[in-house]
């Protein structure tokens, strides 16, 4: 029984499971922060260029069921400023982060004819797999 609380504590230590957790818990947090940003301003912006002032207010009805095209328009609005802010914020910028750090190959550097692995240009002996090689 020890074994299995154990085993059951280190699984929720794992680091991945915890970042993971951390990760949910923000994304949670930000999905609410977005849904007020196009409920309490985006929404009545659009809605006073398009005259109405509640989209979700917006329905219609066919034989006695009522459709809510409003919500549907709120919750497309949502994630559409949800796909907008995570991808300005967290991927624009990853990317670029990963480009300026991401090294370029150097000049002095050639492939070995029998690892093909990087090594120096002026090398006489490969340092993955000892072959003799000649000087470029």
């Amino acid at each position: 029984m020890r074994a299995l609380v154990k085993d059951f504590r280190e699984f929720l230590m794992r680091g991945n499971l915890v970042d993971m957790a951390v990760g949910i818990v923000i994304g949670i947090a930000f999905a609410a922060l977005v849904t007020a940003l196009v409920k309490d301003l985006i929404t009545p912006i659009i809605a006073a260029l398009a005259g109405k002032h509640d989209f979700s207010a917006l329905s219609f009805t066919i034989h006695g069921s009522r459709f809510l095209y409003g919500d549907f328009i709120n919750a497309v609005l949502a994630f559409v400023s949800i796909a907008a802010a995570v991808f300005y914020f967290v991927v624009k910028p990853v990317n670029a982060l990963t480009a300026r750090l991401q090294k370029e190959p150097a000049d002095d550097v050639r492939a070995c004819p029998e690892c093909l692995s990087a090594i120096p240009r002026a090398a006489s002996r490969c340092a993955f797999c000892t072959t003799e090689v000649a000087p470029a």
